[in-house]
């Protein structure tokens, strides 16, 4: 394209000097008659054909120049041709070589929980560093920071009435201590022996339950994935049928994933495609099914009846595959997270609990809130986008991250 650009140009420029040059001898032409009439001296026609030779000389040379300028704009053009190759070349090498360095899954949860460490963690230690002793006030700040971060109010006095014990017990009189008992009671609180998301079992079925919009479609795609380069045969039911989009979107992660997916056509009976694809998980010998369910409906117990026929399904024609109930809330919706996970659990045997969006909350305290009201295990976080970034939960490596 720029070997074509510069001679079009060089053409045009020759072009309009030539034309010039036409119109020049137009001129001379014209005026020969009047310089005869006047000066009447034939030899001025002399100097005439001597312009022309000269200007048919100049115009030789011109053409001489294109030539010599074509062929040196292809010797350009082909050296930009071999240097933009060889810079694809070292680029597609470099790109090997310097790929984004591995970070630890510790860290990705640091990274994740920035924010929430900023609500909750970095408050707590500007709270600690203005007292000298510890006493109620303390304790009442502290109090007041748990509340504000969607610690939820009876999981906060119950946290509070624990430090106090601790402090007691312990004797402790310095403010900087006690950041360390907080982070000791929290994890206890966190801790749950069931907390571990299992599929070791053939065949698993996982069912995600949630309200729209809080993660369920990625957290699928990135469960589809995680379990397939581990080497098993996983299928998706979209069994959210009801939502415009989401069959397509579903389907976009199980290509992604390189998984089988059983679908119908939108607005279609949600059991139906859980039926079919029990059906196919079973002749197709899987691992894992992961189930999509509908998260919205006309209103919240046609939905919750929507969601007791599925298990019904579940229970009369997949009874000998392990199941697995998660509920899939979104962190940054604080208090309504609980508020879901109460309704669900009326209606569901929820077996774990997925918080997705950590990372983009500074009250992370709902996590504590979730799991200590519902009483049901946290076994997954979202702490970012990519596929890495859903983690299983470890009570321990949560609160390093969040007071370490």
């Amino acid at each position: 394209m720029f070997k074509k650009f510069f001679k079009r140009n060089k053409k045009e420029e020759i072009k309009e000097e030539v034309s010039e040059v036409a119109v020049s001898e137009e001129i001379v032409e014209e005026e020969e008659p009047e310089q005869l009439q006047v000066t009447e001296v034939p030899q001025v026609e002399e100097p005439q054909e001597e312009v022309k030779e000269e200007q048919q000389e100049e115009i030789k040379e011109e053409a001489v120049e294109e030539v010599v300028l074509d062929s040196v704009v292809e010797e350009e053009v082909k050296n930009e041709e071999l240097e933009v190759e060889d810079k694809e070349e070292i680029e597609e090498v470099v790109e090997e070589k310097t790929e984004e360095p591995k970070v630890s899954l510790f860290e990705r949860l640091k990274q994740g929980l920035s924010k929430a460490k900023q609500g909750i963690t970095d408050r707590v230690d500007q709270v600690l560093k203005s007292y000298t002793k510890v006493d109620e006030d303390l304790l009442e700040e502290i109090e007041e920071i748990l509340i504000t971060a969607d610690v939820g109010v009876d999981t906060t006095m119950n946290i509070i009435d624990k430090l106090t014990d601790a402090i007691k017990t312990k004797k402790i009189t310095d403010p900087q201590d006690v950041k360390g008992e907080l982070k000791l009671i929290i994890e206890e609180i966190l801790t749950n022996e069931n907390s571990t998301l299992d599929v070791s079992h053939k065949p698993t079925i996982i069912l995600m339950v949630g309200v729209n919009g809080v993660g369920k479609t990625t957290t699928i795609g990135k469960l589809a994935s995680r379990y397939k380069k581990e080497g098993k045969k996983v299928l998706i039911a979209a069994g959210d049928t009801f939502r415009a989009a989401a069959i397509d979107q579903l389907e976009v992660w199980a290509n992604r994933s390189g998984v089988d997916i059983i679908k119908h056509q939108e607005g279609a009976d949600p059991g139906a495609v859980i039926f079919d694809s029990i059906k196919a998980a079973k002749a197709r010998d899987i691992d894992l099914l992961i189930c999509d369910t509908a998260g919205r409906l006309h209103n919240k117990s046609n939905l919750m009846n929507e969601l007791s026929k599925v298990f019904k399904i579940v229970d009369r024609e997949y009874p000998e595959a392990k199941r697995e109930v998660l509920l899939v809330v979104d962190a940054t919706t604080g208090q309504n997270a609980v508020s879901q996970a109460k309704s669900f659990k009326q209606v569901c045997d929820i077996t774990g609990l997925v918080l997705t969006k950590l990372d983009g909350t500074a009250k992370g305290g709902v996590v504590l809130a979730v799991k200590s009201e519902v009483d049901v295990p946290v076994k997954l976080i979202g702490v970012g986008e990519k596929m890495e970034d859903l983690q299983d939960f470890d009570a321990k490596a949560f609160s390093e991250a969040l007071f370490g």
